[in-house]
């Protein structure tokens, strides 16, 4: 079983940044696809970016591209976002995830691990 921890959520205004990570149990962490997901109150979970199994390809959602940033460290088993200019529209709980696959994708329902959640709230 493989276990997502995510750390780095908080508080910042518009404008600032954050840097969300994902530390991963699993010791076949360098075969997976990760990804990150948000879901705001009253809406659905939505993808937001996304890593092949050694970083070398990456996809972004239209409404974070040019601001947010992954990145992964197959020695570390991490998975990291890079969050800058935030926006109070990307409020939300952040969720790393992991597929048992090493290509990326960027539907929910093509990941089989999930992380607790942390939340991310951006003042105006």
């Amino acid at each position: 079983q493989v276990q997502l921890v995510e750390s780095g959520g908080g508080l910042v205004q518009a404008g600032g940044s954050l840097r969300l990570s994902c530390a991963a149990s699993a010791r076949t962490f360098s075969s997976y696809a990760m990804g990150w997901f948000r879901q705001a109150p009253g809406k659905e979970r939505e993808f937001v970016a996304a890593t092949n199994w050694y970083g070398g390809s990456t996809a972004y959602a239209d409404s974070v591209k040019g601001r947010f940033t992954i990145s992964r460290d197959n020695i570390k088993n991490t998975v990291t976002l890079q969050m800058n200019s935030l926006k109070p529209e990307d409020t939300a709980v952040y969720y790393c995830a992991g597929r048992n696959d090493p290509r990326l994708r960027t539907g929910p329902f093509e990941y089989d691990y999930w992380g607790q959640g942390t939340q991310v709230t951006v003042s105006s």
